[in-house]
C-alpha cells in the first residue's frame, strides 16, 4: 500500500473512535456522521490544539448542522446545470468536472454536502460523455477537475482523466481544486508531479482558512507542486469563528505566499443546508478586504466574492468607499489612508468625454436572454426537467 493511503486508513472516521479521543457524545455524532460522513486526518488532528479552536470547528460534526433544516441542498443549482453526468456547464467558456465524491476530510461546511462521502469514482463511461460534450463544445477552453478531490483518485485514473482531456484540441486550460496538499501532504508525490507534469499548462487552486494549517509538511507537499511548474492559488472560504478576524487573514495570506501559493479567492459562505452556522455578514469579508488592501501586498489579497444563489455565479465585491464619485469628468478614489484622489477620464477625439462605453456582456449558459424573456417566454424548457441530469458518482476504481 502506498504510503498516503496508508496514512488515509489512520482517518477518524468512526464516531466512537472520536468520540473516546475528546470525550464526546458518540450517539451524537452517530446522528451527524449519518446524513453527514466524517474523515478527519491525522495531519489535521495533528493542528487542533484546543476543542473548539478553529481547526476543531472544520472538521468535528456539529448537533447544529442537522438543525439547518430550511436550506436547500443545492443552492447553487450545479445539477440543473449538468447537461451530461458530473459536469457542471455555468460560464460560456470554462466547466467543473466531478470526477469522485471522496475527499481527505469532510469540511463540515462544504458546499457539496449532498454529494461528498459517497463511494467510487467517475465511471469510464461516465468519462467518455464528458469528453463527447467537451468535443462538442469548442468554446469550452477551460476544465477545472473537482469533486470530491481529484487528488484523492489513484495516480493512473487520474492520469487517464487528464490524458483523455488533452485529447480536445480547443482545451487550453486544466485546473484541479484540492484540499490535499493542506490535509494529506503525503500525497504528494515525485510520481504524481511528474504525472501532472506531462499535461501542462495546468494550474490548481488549494483550500486553506487558517495559517495554522500551513505546517511544514504542508508548505513542503505545495512546494513540490510548485516545482513540477505547476501555478498554485488558494481559495478560502469565509466562516465564522475561523478566519473572520482581518489579523488571522493577514496572517493567512502571508502564510500561504511563504508557500508560493496565491491567494486567489475569498468567498462568502454559502447557502447549502447544514452549513448556515458558518456564515457571516457580507460587511465581515468587506471590511477584511479593506484591512488588507493598501497593508500589505497587493498579490495578498485574494477577490472577495458571493457565488450568487440560483446558480448566478461568483460575484466579486469590493468596500464601497473606494470609488467617492464618478461622471463625465473623471472619478474621485479614497485610498487605504482614506486620503481622497481625482482621476480624469480620457477625452474623445471630438473634444467629449467618453461615458460607460459600450460593453458587451456574454451570456451565462443556460440563462434567458432578453429576448426569451420578453419575446417567447412560452418556449422556453422548464429548467426543473433538467433536475435529473444531475447523478451522484459510482463505482470502483477500476471502472474508469
Amino acid at each position: 500500500m502506498e504510503e498516503w493511503r496508508r496514512i488515509l486508513a489512520e482517518s477518524i472516521v468512526k464516531p466512537k473512535d472520536l468520540a473516546d479521543r475528546f470525550g464526546l457524545d458518540e450517539q451524537e455524532i452517530e446522528a451527524i456522521v449519518g446524513p453527514y460522513p466524517m474523515r478527519i486526518t491525522p495531519t489535521v488532528l495533528g493542528t487542533i490544539k484546543e476543542v473548539g479552536d478553529a481547526i476543531w470547528k472544520q472538521v468535528i460534526p456539529d448537533a447544529v448542522e442537522l438543525a439547518d433544516i430550511d436550506a436547500e441542498d443545492d443552492p447553487l443549482e450545479e445539477d440543473l446545470m449538468s447537461p451530461v453526468p458530473h459536469l457542471v456547464h455555468r460560464y460560456p467558456d470554462r466547466v467543473l468536472l466531478m470526477v469522485t465524491n471522496q475527499c481527505p476530510i469532510y469540511c463540515r461546511f462544504c458546499t457539496r454536502k449532498r454529494l461528498v462521502g459517497k463511494p467510487g469514482f467517475l465511471k469510464k463511461g461516465e468519462l467518455d460523455r464528458a469528453i463527447a460534450y467537451l468535443r462538442d463544445h469548442k468554446e469550452v477552453r477551460d476544465v477545472i477537475l473537482s469533486g470530491g478531490d481529484p487528488l484523492l483518485l489513484p495516480d493512473h485514473l487520474l492520469e487517464r482523466i487528464l490524458k483523455a482531456l488533452r485529447t480536445i484540441p480547443h482545451l487550453e486550460l486544466i485546473r484541479l481544486g484540492s484540499r490535499v496538499p493542506g490535509t494529506l501532504p503525503e500525497r504528494i508525490t515525485p510520481k504524481l508531479c511528474a504525472i501532472v507534469k506531462q499535461y501542462h499548462p495546468i494550474y490548481m487552486n488549494l483550500h486553506f482558512n487558517h495559517p495554522d494549517e500551513l505546517t511544514p509538511e504542508v508548505k513542503a507537499a505545495c512546494g513540490m507542486l510548485a516545482d513540477a511548474g505547476i501555478p498554485l492559488g488558494a481559495q478560502t472560504v469565509l466562516l465564522k469563528g475561523v478566519n473572520d478576524d482581518p489579523d488571522i487573514m493577514k496572517r493567512l495570506v502571508h502564510q500561504l505566499l511563504l508557500a508560493r501559493v496565491k491567494p486567489y479567492y475569498l468567498y462568502q459562505a454559502d447557502l447549502t443546508k447544514g452549513t448556515n452556522h458558518f456564515r457571516t455578514s457580507i460587511e465581515t469579508g468587506l471590511n477584511i478586504v479593506k484591512a488588507l488592501q493598501g497593508h500589505t501586498s497587493g498579490m495578498a489579497v485574494p477577490h472577495f466574492v458571493i457565488d450568487a444563489p440560483g446558480g448566478g455565479g461568483k460575484i466579486p465585491l469590493l468596500p464601497g468607499d473606494y470609488v467617492v464619485h464618478m461622471d463625465e469628468d473623471g472619478a474621485v478614489l479614497r485610498n487605504y489612508e482614506h486620503k481622497t484622489f481625482h482621476y480624469p477620464q480620457p477625452k474623445l477625439g471630438n473634444g467629449s468625454f467618453e461615458n460607460g462605453g459600450y460593453r458587451r456582456e456574454l451570456p451565462m449558459v443556460g440563462a434567458r436572454t432578453y429576448a426569451e424573456d420578453t419575446l417567447a417566454p412560452d418556449s422556453y424548457p422548464d429548467r426543473d426537467s433538467y433536475a435529473s441530469w444531475g447523478n451522484s458518482c459510482g463505482g470502483d476504481a477500476d471502472d474508469l
